[in-house]
């Protein structure tokens, strides 16, 4: 049985990867700042600190075997008019949402090349489509993700790892809520299911299907894709 680590995976799109990968028989371990206190294989870790990393990891090894699928759902947003916006906000945004993926990656490659077979999923952004007013940082961060997802898959396919990313667009998590609230969606999410051609908020079960192909033998000769899962929003 294959072991998999889920960055973010206490809620919202990561939850639900954790959880699909769970059903479809895989080891599932969870990374993150706030670990579900109900799961023997959550491990409270930040991201952009790769010795909280290699802390978890190695428990996890320990426990489940080598770690040879990664999903790295772990993310942080910060909504600010540039101007406005410090360089230790900037700073943060991207060491989550970038630098944690160098941390996790690099972590993880031992074990998948030692199998000679890996899976790695980057949850990126749609707004790498288009670009989001007030959220320069998670925007560049995200679109630097997609550049690093499609040089380790020219770089990690020899060892038989692809590695993909898929940009969620419109989902119903609590982050999204909380935005609605703060008024900082511009619009209702009512109003984003109008514009959406699906006609519907998606889900993170949505995103966790996506994930659970590309991890899957059959996704074995799709590498240095950019799978965007968003109802129709950006083609």
């Amino acid at each position: 049985m294959k072991t998999a680590v889920v960055t973010g995976g206490a809620s919202g799109i990561g939850l639900g990867i954790a959880e699909r990968l769970r059903a479809d028989g895989l080891h599932v371990a969870t990374l993150d700042l706030n670990p579900a206190a109900d799961d023997d294989f959550a491990y409270r870790a930040d991201v952009s600190d790769p010795d909280q990393i290699t802390a978890a990891l190695t428990d996890v090894r320990e426990k489940l075997g080598p770690v040879t699928v990664l999903v790295n759902a772990a993310g942080v947003e910060k909504y600010r008019r540039f101007q406005n916006l410090s360089f230790e906000e900037w700073k943060q945004i991207i060491d989550v949402n970038l630098h944690g993926v160098f941390h996790t990656v690099q972590a993880v490659l031992p074990d998948m090349m030692s199998a000679n077979w890996g899976r790695v999923v980057n949850i990126s952004s749609s707004s790498t489509h288009s670009g989001q007013p007030f959220m320069s940082a998670y925007v560049a961060a995200k679109s630097g993700l997609n550049g690093l997802t499609k040089s380790l898959a020219l770089e990690l396919g020899p060892y038989g790892i692809t590695v993909n990313a898929v940009p969620p667009g419109f989902i119903d998590t609590p982050m999204l809520r909380r935005s609605e609230e703060k008024r900082l969606l511009g619009g209702t999410i009512e109003e984003h299911i109008q514009r959406t051609p699906v006609r519907r908020v998606g889900k993170p079960a949505d995103i966790a299907a996506a994930c659970s192909f590309l991890i899957s033998e059959d996704a074995g000769y799709i590498t240095g894709q950019i799978l965007g899962v968003n109802g129709g929003r950006n083609t």
